[in-house]
């Protein structure tokens, strides 16, 4: 029987996890596993309880928001071995399960795990640490870790909004300098956003269409400092409509960047505190992580990819031999 190890963080969103607990196991034990459970007791226990003990297990779950997800992706990096991870939301906003397509409803998505199958993901790193899908500075990226967790478990999203409303006219710009893949640019940002993912924050709008979750690229977004109330309403208008201009937004995609500011930068990691930076240097492991998802047209494309990409190289190998 297969081994299979369920991380899992009890206080994350409303503590659904509480109430699905036995149906989630029950699930995976039908499923053909041998179910070790796991609690997560403290910050970065999930991590560290995968660094160490993952590597005795066929497959590995985890239960909670972006932060405990956030943990298990670092761990698995730290393994040094690829074994399949599976994702069960239970936070309040769940970026990534949105971007992944990902059953909110906790019990389907434990099924959907034992029918799923593996679809290898990019994984970013931020000055030497590892991140899921969003490194962010500026404008409302303090929000997800400065928002109580009370309210947010009491009504999720619309915490993070209010929140913001209430910052909106305080926020000025920080002047930066971006290197990237075959070019740069300097100037005056109230965000930056460096992502694979569709959603941040919930929020669908300020991510470039056509994200590809494995092609080892960063989408960036980086929102110019408005000159006044209009240029402000002209750019929040146009986030809102999804027609980023080049007057209001730089956009672009990259394997790796380097950002240099004039002053200490504060900077989230997939929606937690990410320490505070003048330089930072972000680089894409593309393909780093096998998630477990079900089926659709993004894993067939990269089936389909991994099957010619190993014909090619077993012809190279023939030919080599001869």
């Amino acid at each position: 029987m297969k081994k299979l190890l369920f991380v899992f963080n009890p206080h994350s969103g409303k503590g659904l996890i509480k109430n699905n607990l036995c149906d989630i196991i029950n699930i995976f034990t039908r499923g053909g596993y041998e179910v070790t459970a796991y609690p997560t007791q403290a910050k970065n226990d999930g991590m560290n309880k995968i660094k160490n003990d993952g590597n005795r297990y066929d497959v590995i779950v985890v239960s909670g928001g972006d932060g405990t997800l956030s943990e298990a992706v670092k761990g698995m990096m730290a393994m040094g071995s690829k074994v399949p991870l599976g994702y069960i939301p239970a936070g309040s906003t769940n970026d990534f399960a949105s971007s992944m397509d990902i059953p909110k409803d906790m019990r389907r998505a434990a099924r959907a795990i034992v029918k799923g199958v593996t679809f290898d993901y990019d994984v970013g790193e931020f000055n030497g640490e590892y991140y899921v899908y969003v490194a962010a500075f500026g404008v409302f990226t303090d929000l997800t870790y400065e928002t109580s967790q009370k309210w947010k478990n009491r009504i999720g999203y619309m915490a993070y909004v209010g929140e913001a409303i209430k910052r909106l006219p305080t926020y000025t710009g920080h002047k930066l300098k971006v290197e990237y893949d075959g070019g740069s640019v300097e100037g005056s940002f109230i965000l930056g956003l460096i992502t694979n993912t569709t959603s941040v924050g919930g929020l669908r709008r300020l991510i470039a269409d056509g994200v590809s979750f494995d092609d080892g690229l960063f989408e960036v977004t980086l929102v110019k400092t408005p000159s006044g109330p209009l240029a402000l309403q002209s750019l929040l208008r146009e986030a809102a409509l999804n027609k980023l201009s080049e007057k209001n937004f730089v956009t672009f995609r990259t394997s790796k960047l380097t950002m240099t500011f004039e002053e200490d930068m504060s900077w989230t990691l997939d929606g937690e505190a990410g320490g505070i930076h003048r330089t930072v240097s972000i680089r894409n492991h593309k393909q780093a992580v096998s998630f477990i998802i079900m089926p659709d047209d993004k894993t067939a494309e990269q089936q389909l990819v991994h099957a010619l990409d190993d014909k090619k190289n077993g012809s190279e190998e023939k030919q080599d031999e001869n």
